[in-house]
C-alpha cells in the first residue's frame, strides 16, 4: 500500500492509546526482545534481496535461509505470489512446522492471473495453504474490476471448499464493496495509519478505528489484520514521520495491543526490501523488523 490522498483523515486527539509513552529506551529495547522472542502471530514474507526485485526466480535456499530466521519469532508467515520461487515459502514454512496464509497476485494480466490462481489452487491441494488470500490489494489499484475479481474467488472456493479463502485489501473496501465481503470466508484488511499521514502518538488508536471498522462489515466474519507497520527510514507523509524509535514502538504498541484483544496480526514486514523504493519512493525500503542485510535492527 502507499499514499492515496482521498483517504487521508482527520485525526482527533481523543482517548488516545500508547503502550511506550513514558518508557525509558533501556525498558523499550527490553520489551521489543521480549516480544519477538516469545513470537508474534505473524509475519508477511519479504522475499528479495538487494539487487532483486518481482519478476526474477527466487532459489528455494534463499527462502530457507530467511525462513529460518523467522523461526523461532513467528507461528505464520503470509506470502504474497505462487509463482516465480514465491511457491517455496509456503512449503517451506509448513516443514518447519510454520502455518501459512498463501497470497495469489492478481493484476491486470491475464495470463499471469491464470498462473497464479493455478499454483495458489495446487498448493492448496497439495497440504501447504491454512489460508488463502485470492488477490492483494487489486481493488486499491484497480487492476480489475469487482465483477473478475468475484470470479477468481469463486473458482478458488469451489477448488478448495476445505480451506478458509479470502481477499486482501485496505480496512475500507469491505465497508464499500459488500459483494466481495459476502465472497469472503475471512476478512483479510490492511492496516496502515502511516500511510493516512498519521502521526505515530494518534497510530494505536487509527488502528484500531481502522480494524473496528473492517470488523463492523465483516458482519460477525474473522477479521485478520494482514499488513500494518512503520518505516524506520525516509519521507514523512503529513503528520507521519519515520524513524527508528517509532518502528519499533509501533510494533511494541501492535503486538500488545492485538495479544490483548486476540487479534491476529501479520507484521510488514520481516526484511527491507530495496526494490520497493521505485513503488513508494525512499521510505518503501524500510519497513522491516530486519534490514536488507538480514540483521536485526532494534
Amino acid at each position: 500500500m502507499s499514499f492515496r490522498k482521498d483517504h487521508i483523515v482527520s485525526i482527533k486527539n481523543s482517548g488516545v492509546s500508547n503502550f511506550t509513552a513514558n518508557k525509558s529506551e533501556a525498558l523499550l529495547g527490553n520489551l521489543f526482545a521480549e516480544i519477538l522472542n516469545n513470537g508474534v502471530h505473524g509475519f508477511c514474507f519479504s522475499l528479495y534481496e538487494e539487487g532483486q526485485k518481482p519478476g526474477d526466480i527466487i532459489s528455494e535456499d534463499q527462502v530457507r535461509r530467511r525462513m529460518q530466521i523467522l523461526k523461532p519469532h513467528t507461528n505464520w508467515v503470509r506470502s504474497f505470489s505462487c509463482t516465480e520461487g514465491n511457491e517455496w515459502i509456503p512449503k517451506v514454512a509448513k516443514e518447519m512446522g510454520i502455518k501459512t496464509l498463501v497470497g495469489a497476485w492478481l493484476g491486470n494480466d491475464p495470463e499471469i492471473n491464470q498462473r497464479e490462481i493455478e499454483g495458489l489452487i495446487q498448493l492448496a491441494k497439495e497440504g501447504y495453504v491454512d489460508i488463502a488470500a485470492v488477490g492483494n490489494e487489486v481493488m486499491y489499484r484497480k487492476d480489475l474490476t469487482e465483477d473478475e475479481l468475484l470470479a477468481f474467488m469463486h473458482q478458488v472456493k469451489a477448488e478448495i471448499p476445505q480451506i478458509p479463502i479470502g481477499y486482501v485489501d485496505a480496512y475500507y473496501e469491505f465497508s464499500h464493496r459488500p459483494a466481495i465481503t459476502d465472497a469472503c470466508d475471512v476478512i483479510l484488511c490492511n492496516c496502515y495509519p502511516f500511510w493516512e499521514g498519521c502521526p505515530f502518538e494518534y497510530s494505536l488508536d487509527h488502528m484500531k478505528q481502522m480494524y473496528h471498522q473492517a470488523k463492523a462489515a465483516a458482519n460477525g466474519k474473522p477479521v485478520i489484520i494482514t499488513e500494518t507497520g512503520w518505516p524506520s527510514m525516509g519521507e514523512n507523509l503529513k503528520g507521519a514521520y519515520p524513524g527508528m524509535e517509532s518502528a519499533r514502538n509501533y510494533f511494541i504498541n501492535t503486538q500488545l495491543w492485538s495479544a490483548s484483544e486476540d487479534i491476529p496480526v501479520f507484521y510488514f514486514s520481516s526484511f527491507d526490501e530495496s526494490w520497493k523504493v521505485g513503488a513508494e519512493g525512499v521510505v518503501g525500503a524500510y519497513w522491516g523488523i530486519w534490514d536488507k542485510q538480514e540483521k536485526l535492527k532494534f
